[in-house]
């Protein structure tokens, strides 16, 4: 598709993407005889766009596109808030994307400060025996009357019946905790003869089908092949605007540090105990 200036310039203020997205299936040769790359020895510029709502990408601060799901997940949050506490009993569960990296549902938890208990696929955990997070949701019921759960899609794989299953990116199809968590609550408190109204929202594609905020605006302003740059990617890496070798950033994962300020923060934050 031939971009000219006319055609891209009001794109930013579209969400979603002006080129359609696909889910695997792309054949590497058609797309090196589209690009026309640089073995034929033309001048073409070959940049990687880091959007990526996970914030998933090695070196980089934040991806644009994460500051805006983040923005979106706290409506979700805030509704399980009002939900769960409008309710006798109530539970909010949320549960937002991130596959193997736990940074919506930290920054959205932190960010809100109305979340009692943030699970991440970072962290293990227990949800039984005594130090398990039924136990707190318990806890959690006697002292405040209501409690609200902010789940990552990837959290608690471990404790589900693993899938063999593989998307058209060759990614493994992870069980739903979020549904598997709605459940267990609604199961425990059954069992144990406390009543408890269990409010589960999942946004999912609502926080990034959504226009960019200020912040991720700014972010996506990328010139590097105007100016010549071939290989490389854009992003904030430890504050500042630069371009990274796209060889280096899909090295691994960025993933959350279990032992970071931030994470420690998030667990200040809800005041979660350790479920282990």
């Amino acid at each position: 598709m031939p971009l000219s200036r006319k055609v891209v310039e009001n794109i930013n203020l579209s969400g979603g993407s002006f080129l359609g997205v696909s889910r695997g299936g792309a054949k590497t040769s058609e797309i090196v005889d589209s690009i026309q790359c640089r073995k034929r020895k033309l001048k073409v510029s070959v940049v990687a766009v880091p959007k990526t709502i996970d914030n998933d990408i090695l070196f980089m601060d934040k991806t644009f596109g994460f500051d805006t799901a983040v923005e979106e997940a706290q409506r979700a949050i805030n509704s399980a808030y009002i939900e769960a506490r409008s309710a006798y009993h109530g539970i909010g569960l949320v549960k937002l994307m991130g596959r193997s990296s736990g940074f919506i549902a930290m920054q959205a938890s932190l960010s809100s400060g109305q979340i009692d208990v943030c699970l991440i696929p970072e962290v293990s955990f227990t949800l039984d025996g005594e130090h398990g997070v039924m136990r707190h949701l318990e806890h959690l019921l006697e002292k405040k009357g209501f409690c609200v759960v902010c789940v990552a899609e990837g959290a608690g794989q471990d404790l589900l019946q693993k899938s063999n299953a593989t998307d058209a990116s060759g990614n493994v199809i992870l069980s739903d905790f979020g549904v598997h968590m709605q459940q267990k609550i609604k199961s425990h408190f059954k069992d144990i003869g406390v009543p408890a109204d269990v409010k589960y929202i999942d946004p999912t594609y609502m926080v990034r089908a959504c226009r960019a905020n200020a912040s991720d605006a700014i972010l996506c302003t990328v010139h590097g092949a105007f100016a010549g740059f071939s290989g490389i990617t854009s992003g904030i890496c430890n504050t500042h605007y630069a371009f990274l070798p796209i060889t280096e950033v899909i090295t691994k994962p960025k993933r959350v540090n279990p032992n970071s300020r931030m994470w420690h923060r998030c667990l200040t934050s809800t005041g979660q105990p350790d479920f282990h």
